[in-house]
């Protein structure tokens, strides 16, 4: 599954950029994404379909630290 793979990737490099910020995306439901580890309210997060300006708006968020 992608989103377990996003994941790992994410974990792996954590230790090489300790500041490295991650936004996960996913089209899959919200049990598949919870079923690998990925949890909304835990992570940034953005569940496909989006608009840019919610794209643009997640991204902030996540650059801001928010």
């Amino acid at each position: 599954c992608t989103v377990a793979k996003s994941r790992q990737l994410a974990q792996s490099l954590e230790p090489l950029r300790p500041d490295m910020r991650v936004l996960y995306m996913s089209g899959y439901t919200d049990d598949t994404v919870l079923r690998y580890g990925v949890q909304e309210d835990k992570v940034p997060f953005l569940q496909k379909p989006f608009t840019p300006d919610v794209l643009v708006d997640k991204v902030r968020q996540v650059i801001n630290g928010g």
